[in-house]
């Protein structure tokens, strides 16, 4: 029988500090596509239309980067968390949600996790590169900067406001 250990060329230690990571920003990712649904689900106002539509877009855009995400997890020879109670615990976004229920209110939250999201992820970069040898999780992780990249750009373009 062949071995089934992770051998991809980072040494273990390594590759626990890479996943201790991308355990957060899993976890970041989950709650974070929790408040998207809520927004979908629940947004009123003028521009319901509209908006329930864009919220749906973006959650699936999340949803898709979790299980990336969760996948990575196991590539590198670990498990991904999987409750609630692990991604709240693992999260630096806070499980809060907007003041009211129209889509100016909703967007603020999800702008400011966005952020949040941007800023961990791009100390993480050099870190996974340099210090951890994992070029591949340096990458991958730059590919879902740049979409929260694109989905705060697309968040303050709606909230941009002219006197």
């Amino acid at each position: 029988m062949q071995s089934t250990e992770t051998a991809i060329g980072i040494k273990k230690d390594n590759r626990k500090e890479v996943v201790k990571m991308l355990k957060q920003l899993l976890s970041d990712e989950y709650i974070m596509y929790t408040k998207y649904r809520n927004a979908h689900w629940n947004v009123e106002g003028h521009d319901f239309h509209s908006k329930h539509v864009f919220f749906e877009q973006e959650y699936g855009k999340l949803e898709n980067t979790i299980d990336k995400v969760a996948e990575r997890i196991r590539m590198l020879g670990f498990y991904a968390p999987g409750s609630m109670q692990q991604f709240l615990e693992l999260s630096e976004l806070k499980e809060n949600g907007p003041t009211s229920n129209d889509s100016i209110s909703f967007m603020e939250v999800l702008l400011e996790d966005h952020n949040t999201i941007i800023k961990f992820i791009r100390e993480s970069i050099g870190e996974n590169a340099e210090a951890h040898n994992d070029e591949g999780t340096a990458d991958f992780i730059t590919a879902i900067m740049q979409m929260h990249e694109q989905m705060a750009w697309m968040l303050r373009s709606s909230l941009k406001t002219f006197s």
